[in-house]
């Protein structure tokens, strides 16, 4: 299902509902957070969410999901209101879930995947975030063709194709696996074409912005470079990679921007990215940028962590962890007579800094990308990082760095 992204300037944006599941594996409070979260997905493909629904299972019902009487009451609260056009389930719906949800609602049914699909759609702009898009469109696509059609015993008719024949799903498959294979050897070009780009860069060394979506890459690779790399308080604003000349003193180096990670990545979709995620691959230093402001900040340096180990071998690899956005981050002091567990809301900024990232030594800082806050000490420490490798290459420049480290 297409979602509209491109709403016309006075037009009302599609009012969509949230589904979610509690269960063994996942508490309320995890639901709660990947609710949000899925909602701040509908933002950004331009829905505006006006209700959540959550049910209490051991796992979803294969027939629709949620229960018969979850069901029927998120029907009668569509029905009630009169103006729902989806419904967006925060995880993935088979296609035989769809097609008995789509009879039961009589609205749109996306899922997370969709979703997020939809939304790399819109944001794709140059022809190899395009192919890649496209390429993990038609993945998502290919199990769920049973839910495309009615007359999936259509024949073809014709000489030699008597009998039995090809169903029409069939034929669709077909073309569907002839359109993935060539959109494979489109990315398979690509990634050649894009080896020989980081070939002709030489020696320099590589620095690669990583971090979960939205925790401010861009902003911060604007502010390094001085460039104008596109960046706004969305999910997945970035998704070209996009690689800039810096020089820190008298030391350049390679500074790469990439698309941010998320909670419940597609696998299709991470290795349709693969071209992207070479440029993270390849580079010698990873800087991780995390929104500290976050509630749930912890958890998402793990989504990357976990990501960074499974696809990236980013494990042996030096790493600064950025936190960002300390301009944001508040918290409410906790009275000195509540004798309630203490929570993350309650620890301020310098409590945080010295709790285990106390032990991170000079391996974090953190900043305000938006309003350059704690700048100079980054820079210090990106300078540090990329001399070390740096003077590995280029041997011969370790006189006139001492020279210039004395003036």
């Amino acid at each position: 299902m297409k979602l509209s992204t491109n709403i016309p300037q006075g037009a009302e944006p599609e009012k969509a509902i949230l589904i979610g599941l509690v269960t063994p594996q996942q508490d309320e409070q995890k639901s709660a957070e990947y609710l949000a979260e899925l909602a701040f997905l509908a933002d950004t493909a331009g829905a505006q969410t006006v209700q959540t629904f959550t049910q209490k299972l051991d796992y979803p019902n294969p027939r629709t999901f949620v229960g018969k009487g979850k069901l029927e009451e998120i029907k009668q609260y569509i029905e009630e209101r009169g103006d729902i056009d989806m419904a967006i389930f925060d995880d993935d719906l088979t296609s035989k879930q769809v097609l008995n949800i789509e009879r039961e609602l009589c609205v749109k049914i996306l899922d997370r995947t969709s979703l997020i699909l939809d939304i790399f759609a819109n944001r794709a702009q140059t022809a190899n975030a395009k192919t890649q898009v496209g390429l993990a469109q038609y993945q998502y696509l290919l199990p769920r063709l049973t839910r495309m059609w009615t007359h999936l015993e259509r024949q073809r008719g014709g000489i030699g194709m008597r009998g039995p024949g090809e169903t029409q799903i069939e034929t669709d498959r077909r073309i569907i696996l002839n359109r993935i294979s060539l959109l494979k050897q489109e990315l398979a070009a690509i990634d050649r074409q894009k080896a020989v780009q980081r070939k002709n860069r030489g020696k320099l060394t590589r620095v690669a912005l990583v971090g979960y979506t939205n925790v401010g890459k861009s902003t911060l690779m604007n502010l390094l470079s001085k460039s104008d790399v596109f960046a706004e308080n969305k999910l997945f604003a970035t998704l070209d990679t996009t690689v800039r000349k810096v020089v820190i003193d008298n030391l350049p180096f390679l500074l790469t921007d990439t698309v941010g990670f998320i909670r419940k990545l597609p696998t299709h979709l991470v290795d349709s990215f693969k071209s992207t995620l070479d440029e993270v691959r390849e580079a010698d230093i990873l800087v991780h940028v995390v929104d500290i402001s976050h509630p749930n900040f912890e958890e998402q340096i793990e989504v990357v962590d976990l990501t960074l180990r499974e696809i990236c071998d980013g494990a042996d690899k030096p790493m600064l962890i950025v936190f960002n956005k300390i301009d944001a981050f508040t918290c409410s002091p906790k009275d000195e007579d509540d004798l309630t567990p203490r929570q993350r809301c309650n620890i301020t900024l310098d409590e945080l800094k010295a709790s285990w990232m106390a032990k991170m030594n000079d391996n974090c800082v953190f900043i305000s990308a938006r309003k350059g806050t704690n700048i100079d000490e980054l820079k210090a420490k990106l300078y540090a990082m990329a001399r070390e490798i740096h003077l590995t290459r280029f041997p011969y420049n370790d006189l006139l760095y001492q020279k210039y480290d004395e003036e």
